[in-house]
């Protein structure tokens, strides 16, 4: 067996680093590194090799598109109208590179509703939110507490998927925050499952799911309190299993909240 060259282990390390850290929502700028070659044309031309020439993503009227999500969200009286008002609804960057609106799955009259961050690619292609290999996993972890969709409601705080797979912006959030307020008004949940650092802040406030994740939080919706419990994202877990034993406490802790 070959051992990998210290160009390949040095990939590998970096590769492993960029996937820590973007499940710790740092965003890290992808740089190609042009060959020594290539480095006299970028000095002349300006442009790193190896990158398209792409314009720059569409600014948004962040205050604009804000009054305009809000006075629509509110104006939804029923989950079907809200759906179409999200799919016609242009927000900028994100339907622009999406394929399809991801609203939800799930049992819409059930108690308890799930809201994760944003949909991956095998969500903006079932417009389904949770469909991909982490979706599959999230899944197995309701079954183990007997939740399934027939009990559950599942959507995302962001309904379009961001170019690249990203995180959605704090504006980004901001805009459509009008729309998963509507939704969770029509729901009307006994009880919310936050999954993710970015739903968690979404809907919080609050930053840090490994501190905050096992931790009651409390939303306020329409004047009701409506207990809420953040959970790691899956997506998280398939990349650091020795931490699926924290996740099994916090499901036990919903279970437990339930069973009461």
């Amino acid at each position: 067996m070959t051992a990998p060259s210290t160009e390949q282990a040095l990939k590998a390390a970096l590769q492993a680093s960029h996937a820590w850290w973007d499940d710790m929502g740092v965003d890290i700028p992808v740089v190609p590194v042009a060959p020594p070659s290539a480095a006299k044309k970028a000095r002349k031309t300006g442009k790193i090799p190896g990158t398209k020439s792409t314009p720059a993503p569409q600014e948004i009227d962040t205050s604009e598109q804000l009054i305009k999500a809000a006075e629509q969200a509110k104006a939804a009286p029923t989950l079907e109208a809200l759906k179409t008002i999200i799919e016609g609804f242009d927000a900028g960057v994100l339907s622009d590179h999406a394929r399809n609106v991801v609203f939800a799955r799930g049992n819409p009259d059930a108690d308890i509703m799930v809201i994760g961050e944003a949909p991956g690619r095998a969500e903006d292609e079932a417009a389904k939110p949770f469909v991909g290999r982490a979706g599959q996993l999230l899944d197995k972890m309701f079954a183990a507490i007997n939740l399934s969709e027939e009990n559950l409601y599942i959507t995302n705080v962001c309904n379009w998927r961001p170019p690249g797979n990203r995180h959605p912006t704090e504006d980004e959030l901001a805009m459509c925050a009008p729309f998963i307020t509507r939704h969770i008004e029509l729901i009307a949940p006994k009880l919310i499952i936050i999954v993710g650092g970015i739903s968690l802040l979404a809907l919080t406030g609050k930053t840090g799911i490994m501190k905050t994740r096992g931790n009651w939080q409390e939303l306020d919706i329409n004047g009701e309190t409506v207990p809420a419990m953040p959970l790691y994202r899956p997506a998280f877990l398939l990349r650091r299993p020795e931490l699926k034993k924290d996740a099994w406490r916090d499901l036990l802790a919903i279970k437990a909240r339930l069973d009461g």
